[in-house]
């Protein structure tokens, strides 16, 4: 007997059902791409172990990626990336504002939301399951073409978070 899918393998489904084939991948910034891709990865993440078990080859896949991730945030200019949302919350909050709301969230230090043994927690504090129509949100947020287009090279996103990185002490 088939068991009928949970809410949580519905919004991965609408997940996978995204597409960048339009897109020229290999042209977005390397650092929004590497926190573009690595927030798709958490809401992978966190919708698999809800909607699977924590055991299934899927999220022992997306575990092994997390896992990865961690040494891979590091590198380059990979950790100006937090410091730099915080700068557009308080230097240009319109662009701020645009910016897909798990990274507002996450790399916020205004926010209690972070990445919590690989998963999406928004309030530490509290026990209850993120509601499924949430996920829905974070990802159209990451789709928007509006932010697709800012991430190119050159585009407006990549271009602020250049001229970010040119006043920073090294």
């Amino acid at each position: 007997m088939m068991m009928e899918k949970n809410e949580y393998v519905r919004e991965l489904e609408y997940l996978y059902s995204k597409s960048l084939v339009l897109e020229s991948v290999s042209e977005f910034h390397p650092v929004l791409w590497f926190h573009w891709i690595d927030a798709v990865a958490h809401i992978d993440y966190t919708l698999s172990i809800a909607g699977y078990s924590y055991e299934s080859p899927r999220s022992i896949m997306a575990g092994e990626y997390m896992r990865w991730r961690i040494d891979e945030e590091k590198k380059g200019d990979r950790p100006l990336f937090r410091p730099f949302v915080n700068w557009l919350r308080e230097n240009n909050p319109e662009t701020y504002g645009k910016l897909p709301l798990i990274w507002q969230g996450i790399y916020s230090d205004s926010d209690p939301a972070q990445y919590r043994s690989f998963r999406i927690v928004l309030d530490p504090a509290s026990t209850k399951p993120i509601p499924a129509h949430v996920y829905h949100s974070m990802i159209e947020d990451l789709f928007q073409k509006d932010l697709i287009k800012s991430i190119y090279k050159g585009a407006s996103l990549a271009s602020l978070f250049e001229a970010f990185k040119q006043n920073q002490t090294i």
